[in-house]
Order: structure tokens, then C-alpha cells, then sequence
């Protein structure tokens, strides 16, 4: 209405000073008053009110547990990284160390072999001035295989790739439960961290990478069964799935393999022990007879060149044993199985159970090589035939 009154006022105005008066005069409109109800605005303040997540009334530990959780997170998987990374180092050491293996062990067979060839050939033409440098040639090629065959006894490259095909596969397994933790805890603290962290060192320990000054003891006095985890440290909270019934009967399983198989593979790895130190004197020593033998080709007795050949023949056949037939990885072999049973016991004699009763009982019973039925069969009957015992002595005495 405001705006119809002005254009009228401007076109009286207008017409009024520059356009003449018409005879018909327009009629003026009438005024209309639309009144407009006010809606009552209620005068609110807004604000939002922030999420309280209640750090305040929580405990101290829980609160810095939360604050601290992407770092710890980001901690867990720098470790994680180095997993990785060992996985990848120990296969690759674990494969030059088995081309260490072949390569010398081919290579001292054939200079052992040639050098006796030219010790008989010396020992045929002892007239001969070419019998003389063959001789030379002769004991020098084998003192040189006598010593490289020393080598090879005392480093035990085939032991060697052993340890780091066990290394890789246990650092693979550490590998699939960090990346599983990662995923199904969403709170990580600094002891999962530093869990994680000892059992990485503990591997480190357990499977050295370099030789020198940290390499394991190929010849100890007895055997000992490998060990690649940390010591067990009380924390709290126990896995689910754990019951009484289980827990007896997990730790009746711990009783048979200890008292059956980890005895029987600790005989074993005694045998294997005893045989590998054999052969790893027996090879050289032979080799050394034979390189002495060498030098007295030439004299009246023709007995010098066939004690050179026939010596080092034995010395490639013990070679051959030795290091072809890969004894010290048998003994590493016997050395893990027992490594294993030792962690078994430990894990179900522990008052902490940090896996799943249920799982562990799984993996128990493929490691051992039966199914759920047949490992339960095993607890049970080993268990009555433990009671029949004792009650039979009861008898007795």
C-alpha cells in the first residue's frame, strides 16, 4: 500500500507541473489497511552441548590408556613393519646359506676327488720328474680341501638354512597375530606393545642372522630343545573359552607328549648330535692323513699313494654324509619339535591364559597331527590308565 501512495503522490505531482489538467478526473482509490498478525517469537538462546565422553570420572589408567591409544596403535605398527622386514631378510639369508651348502660341499668333493686322482697317477710314475710337482700339487689341493671342509663342519651351513627357514616361518606366525590384534582391538596400551616387542627379540635370540660372535652352538654338550618366546608375565585378563574340564585335560595332553615324544625326540636329537660331531672330525681328519700321505709318493714303498687315494675318497663319502645328507638340519628339526613340547607344557601350565580355550585346543591337536575326538580320546585314556596306576600301588603298599 506504501508504494501505491508514492507513485500516486509522483503522478500528481508529475502531471500537475508538466501535463496538463484533463477533463475527466480519475477517481482516487480507496485506502486498504491489511493488518498482518505477529507471530511471537519467543526470544531462546541456542547452543550445542558437547559430547562429555566422561574421561574425568574415569580411573587415571583408563584415561591415559585412551589418550595415548594412536600412538601405541602407530607404535604396534612400526613393529609390525619390522616383522615384515625380518620375514624377508631371514628367507633370503636362509637361501644363500642352502647355495652355501651345495656350492661347498660340491666343490671340496671335486677337489678332494681330483687330488686324489693325481696322488695315484704321481704314485704310478715315481720315476717320472712330472711326479714330483704332481705330488706338490697333489698335498697342497688337499691340505686346501682339508681346511675348507673344516669350515664347512664347524659353521654347519646346512643347519644354518635351517634356522632361518624356522625363523621366517615363526616370524610370519608373529606376523598373521599382530596383524589380527590390530584389527580386532580397537584400545591398544603400552604393554600389548611391549608384548609384542620382547617376543621380536626373543626371535632375534633364538635365530641369529650374523656368524660371527652371535652364531648358535652347532656342537653343545647336550641337546636342548629351541627356545623363541619371552618369559610369561602375569597381566590381567584371561581369554575366554577356558574351562575346567579343558584346562585338565590340555594339561593331561602336556603330560603324554612330554613323557612319550619329547623324550623319544630328545634321544633322537642326541644321536644326531653325537653323529654330526663325528662326521664333522672324521671328514677333515681323513682329508689331512690323505695330504700327508701325499707328500712320501715317490719313496720305495708304493703304500703312500694308495693311503692318499683311499683317504680321500673316505673324506668325500664323509663329506657327503655329513653335508649332503644335511645332518645338522635333521638335529635343528629335532631341536624345534622339542622347542615346541617345552612351549606347550609352559603355555598350559601357565595361570594366565591369553588365547582362546577353544582355539588353542585346535591348534593343539593339528600341530600333534589328530583330530578334536582323537586328542580328546588320547586325555581321557592316559588319564584312566593314571588312576588305574594308582590305585594298583595303593594295593601294593
Amino acid at each position: 500500500m506504501a508504494s501505491l501512495q508514492v507513485s500516486r503522490l509522483v503522478l500528481s505531482s508529475s502531471s500537475s507541473s508538466s501535463i496538463p489538467k484533463a477533463a475527466v478526473s480519475i477517481p482516487k482509490l480507496p485506502k486498504f489497511n491489511v493488518m498482518v498478525p505477529k507471530i511471537p517469537i519467543k526470544k531462546q538462546t541456542f547452543w550445542v552441548k558437547e559430547e562429555s565422553f566422561g574421561l574425568e570420572s574415569l580411573p587415571l589408567p583408563l584415561k591415559q590408556r585412551r589418550d595415548s591409544d594412536p600412538i601405541q596403535r602407530a607404535r604396534l605398527v612400526a613393529v609390525l613393519e619390522e616383522v615384515m622386514d625380518r620375514i624377508e631378510m631371514h628367507k633370503n639369508i636362509g637361501d644363500q646359506r642352502n647355495n652355501w651348502n651345495s656350492l661347498l660341499l660340491s666343490s671340496v668333493n671335486m677337489i678332494t676327488l681330483t687330488a686324489a686322482l693325481m696322488a695315484g697317477i704321481a704314485s704310478v710314475n715315481v720315476h717320472g720328474g712330472d711326479s714330483i710337482t704332481a705330488v706338490k700339487i697333489a698335498s697342497t689341493v688337499l691340505l686346501t680341501s682339508a681346511s675348507i671342509g673344516a669350515l664347512m663342519s664347524k659353521i654347519q651351513p646346512s643347519q644354518l638354512a635351517e634356522e632361518q627357514r624356522n625363523a621366517a616361518r615363526l616370524f610370519k606366525k608373529l606376523r598373521t597375530e599382530l596383524e589380527s590384534f590390530l584389527r580386532e582391538n580397537e584400545e591398544i596400551n603400552e604393554e600389548d606393545v611391549k608384548e609384542a616387542i620382547q617376543r621380536v627379540l626373543a626371535l632375534d635370540k633364538a635365530y641369529p642372522l650374523p656368524l660371527i660372535g652371535t652364531m648358535l652352538e652347532k656342537f653343545p654338550e647336550e641337546f636342548k630343545p629351541a627356545s623363541w618366546w619371552p618369559e610369561n608375565k602375569q597381566r590381567t585378563g584371561l581369554a575366554k573359552g577356558w574351562s575346567q574340564e579343558l584346562e585338565m585335560e590340555m594339561r593331561e595332553v602336556a603330560r603324554v607328549v612330554k613323557s612319550r615324544d619329547a623324550e623319544e625326540y630328545e634321544k633322537l636329537g642326541n644321536v644326531m648330535l653325537k653323529l654330526n660331531r663325528f662326521l664333522a672330525i672324521f671328514g677333515p681328519v681323513l682329508t689331512g692323513i690323505s695330504a700327508v700321505s701325499s707328500v712320501f709318493i715317490g719313496q720305495d714303498s708304493g703304500l703312500a699313494g694308495i693311503v692318499a687315494m683311499t683317504f680321500a675318497s673316505l673324506a668325500a663319502g664323509a663329506n657327503t654324509l655329513e653335508h649332503g645328507g644335511q645332518v645338522g638340519m635333521v638335529f635343528e628339526m629335532y631341536r624345534n619339535s622339542g622347542g615346541f613340547f617345552s612351549l606347550l607344557e609352559e603355555t598350559v601350565k601357565s595361570t594366565e591364559k591369553r588365547e582362546n580355550g577353544q582355539v588353542f585346543e585346535t591348534k593343539v591337536a593339528l600341530k600333534l597331527g589328530r583330530s578334536l575326538s582323537e586328542l580328546r580320546d588320547l586325555a581321557k585314556r592316559s588319564n584312566l590308565s593314571q588312576v588305574k596306576a594308582n590305585e594298583f600301588a595303593s594295593k601294593l603298599f
